[in-house]
């Protein structure tokens, strides 16, 4: 498992914290789900000649398959191990989906993107040199998994239950980047 982020100490006072939050991801997907199924209700109906069921049926129906569909996502083994990234003027650091949590200087970052790869958004992290890598700690499964990108070996991270979000990630990234 790993570190939280209130187990480590923050490189600067100015840091902000993005966080995965499976609740959040299964309070939208039940709901996507519910006005999914409430908009496809009176279609099957009409295609099939059900017979007519009260109103409210069809809302039970909505909210017990959005619950239990969202719920089997949102606190799955892989949607349950955490991911964090924490920015700050300092630099950044990433912990993805269970990993233990890695620093890196903004002198130390050569490439960041927060990228669309189908329905999920993924950040990549690409240093200057591996070696200029800090782990905050040597003790667990280590570092976030790499992959191979155009910029080079990038740290990547599943951003899709991030909260505030990505798009609020990619905005603060832009603005630390500008900076250094």
């Amino acid at each position: 498992m790993s570190i939280a982020p209130e187990d480590v100490a923050a490189p600067a006072d100015d840091a902000v914290l993005f966080r995965s939050s499976p609740v959040r991801t299964f309070l939208v997907m039940a709901a996507v789900i519910m006005v999914a199924y409430l908009a496809v209700a009176p279609l099957v109906k009409v295609l099939i000649h059900s017979a007519d069921d009260p109103w409210w049926l069809t809302g039970v129906q909505a909210v017990v398959i959005g619950a239990v569909v969202a719920g089997a996502f949102a606190f799955s083994a892989r949607s349950s191990l955490r991911t964090w990234v924490r920015v700050s003027t300092a630099g950044l650091e990433l912990a993805a989906q269970g990993s233990d949590p890695v620093w890196l200087a903004w002198a130390d970052i050569e490439h960041i993107v927060v990228r669309r790869e189908g329905a999920r958004t993924v950040l990549e992290v690409t240093p200057v040199n591996l070696d200029r890598v800090h782990p905050v700690d040597h003790a667990g499964p280590g570092g976030p998994a790499m992959a191979e990108t155009s910029s080079g070996t990038a740290f990547t991270a599943d951003l899709t239950q991030l909260w505030p979000g990505p798009r609020a990630l990619r905005k603060e990234l832009a603005l630390r980047m500008r900076r250094r």
